[in-house]
Parts: structure tokens; sequence; C-alpha cells
């Protein structure tokens, strides 16, 4: 369990990393906020499951 909590948790980072840009690109955009929003949800379910 712990191992999929670290892998769920290093993806979740990777995740926001790659959601983090500073452009404005109308749909790019759009998709990296879902990203950024999944990776958040992804990272609280982690946290909420750890506990």
């Amino acid at each position: 369990m712990l191992k999929h909590t670290t892998f769920a948790a290093l993806i979740a980072a990777g995740l926001l990393g790659l959601a983090a840009c500073d452009t404005n690109d109308g749909p790019a955009e759009e998709l990296g906020e879902n990203l950024d929003e999944t990776a958040e949800e992804l990272e609280d379910a982690v946290e909420d499951a750890s506990n």
C-alpha cells in the first residue's frame, strides 16, 4: 500500500510540474488547469488514504 501511495504522490507532483505553465493559449490553458485540478484531487485522495 505504501508503494502505491508513494507512486501516486510522485505522479501528482509530476503532473503539477507539467501543468504549471504561464502561457494563456486558450484550450491548452484550460487543459493545464484541468490537469492541475486533477493532480490536486489525487494528492488529497492520497493524503486521505494515508491517514
